[in-house]
């Protein structure tokens, strides 16, 4: 028999997916394209991610299955080319969000144990090497995965919160805080683009759906489980953001971008505050890289046994599915040829799409789930709309991150168009 799965214990999967590694690795980007308007860009994403997650509570209630949202656009548009594309899209954003995380832990690492003393090589030993030993442990046991998670809610959550309260009394009297009012914000179109950057902050809570099969009294528990989750990061994250604008000199933020959360430590509690916010950022972005190689290699079996992937992804390398070989060794090569920049903006783009698409499976399944049409419609419309905004707005400062966004996109639909011609062939 499944474990059920508690009210607690799901509101923790959708926190733990969100508070992994994308707050540590995206608020200096945030800062760097929103400046004293960082907590507002925040604040737009989380909305998104809000509305979005309403079409997650009624297709989860509805359908609930351990595939979760490959499930749901094949529910929505049939075993077609485009539902194959979309899903093999999640896949990818999977390996990208992994990059992200691995990014973010190669920054955070060298602050506290230099290797070589050149930071950026340091920085590729350290990504590197995290991702081959999340994959051992994976290989070695799902259990272990699962108890690393856990504890690593807990002590990211107590640090973070506790990073809130000491950096809330260092703001009295601090001349930063001047950086928060509204001459300091850029303009709302810049805003709300910003906010689609560091979107892949909030995609976690869609882990909820694999356990929604598993969550005790589902009726009432899986709406309070996506909207408590959701509503608490976004408290959490325009604190944080908050706090850390008005610590430090937006010259200090983009000197120290990469690992910004653990230098907004130091006015207060000097270098153990930097050293304690930084061992924060390698335990959560360590939990993350676990978690989303599980959850990434267990995306590419069930598209696979949806026969939207050749079957050779559902064959077994030391009783795991290949896809978890796969999905590491393709995150090892993105994360040491890819800036951060444009690792954040394709992994915002991936999700932006994929959960439009799941807002239209809401709008187009409202009657079958018992939802108000009008909220997934909105949901798809502000996806798209934010995915057309945050395209236009970093094609003139990042053309990197938006063509490898289109090039992806593209290829994955391509090789489902492939594969479904071959295999009628």
């Amino acid at each position: 028999m499944t474990k059920k799965i508690s009210l607690r214990d799901a509101i923790s999967i959708g926190i733990g997916g969100m508070v992994g590694g994308g707050i540590f690795a995206v608020l200096g980007l945030a800062v760097s394209l929103a400046k004293g308007g960082t907590p507002i860009a925040f604040l737009f994403a989380g909305i998104l991610a809000l509305i979005t997650s309403y079409s997650y509570v009624k297709l989860s209630k509805k359908y609930p299955d351990r595939g979760g949202t490959v499930k749901f656009i094949n529910q929505g548009f049939g075993k077609t080319v485009f539902s194959g594309g979309m899903n093999n899209l999640l896949w990818v954003s999977y390996i990208i969000m992994l990059s992200l995380y691995a990014s973010a832990f190669g920054s955070y690492a060298p602050n506290l144990l230099e290797i070589t003393h050149d930071k950026n090589m340091d920085f590729h030993i350290y990504a590197s090497a995290i991702i081959i030993l999340a994959t051992l442990i994976n290989y070695y046991s799902i259990a272990v995965v699962g108890k690393i998670e856990s504890y690593a809610v807990i002590i990211k959550l107590v640090i973070l919160i506790a990073f809130i309260f000491i950096g809330a009394y260092g703001l009295i009297g601090n001349p930063n805080m001047a950086q928060l009012a509204m001459s300091e914000w850029e303009t709302p179109i810049k805003l709300f683009a910003g906010g689609m950057v560091i979107f892949v902050a909030y995609e976690g809570f869609e882990l909820i759906a694999n356990a929604a099969p598993d969550i005790v009294d589902p009726e009432k528990n899986i709406p309070r489980a996506y909207y408590y989750s959701v509503i608490f990061v976004i408290a959490l994250y325009i604190i944080i953001a908050f706090v850390t604008v008005g610590s430090l000199p937006f010259q200090k933020i983009a000197t120290a971008q990469d690992y910004v959360l653990a230098e907004a430590a130091k006015p207060m509690l000097g270098k153990i505050g930097f050293s304690i916010i930084s061992v924060a950022a390698l335990i959560s972005t360590f939990s993350a890289i676990n978690a989303s190689l599980y959850g990434g290699s267990r995306v590419n079996f069930e598209i696979a046994e949806d026969d939207e992937l050749p079957h050779n992804f559902l064959a077994k390398l030391w009783n795991h599915p290949i896809g978890l070989l796969i999905t590491a060794i393709a995150t090892l090569i993105l994360v040491n040829v890819l800036e951060l920049e444009s690792i954040s903006t394709a992994g915002s783009v991936g999700f932006l799409l994929i959960f439009g698409v799941v807002n239209l499976v809401g709008f187009r399944l409202s009657k079958e789930t018992d939802a108000h049409k009008t909220i997934p419609l909105i949901g798809f419309v502000l996806c798209i709309l934010a995915t057309l905004v945050l395209i236009a707005q970093e094609y003139t400062s990042n053309t990197t991150g938006v063509l490898i966004s289109m090039v992806l996109i593209g290829f994955c639909f391509l090789v489902e168009w492939i594969y479904k011609k071959t295999e009628k062939n």
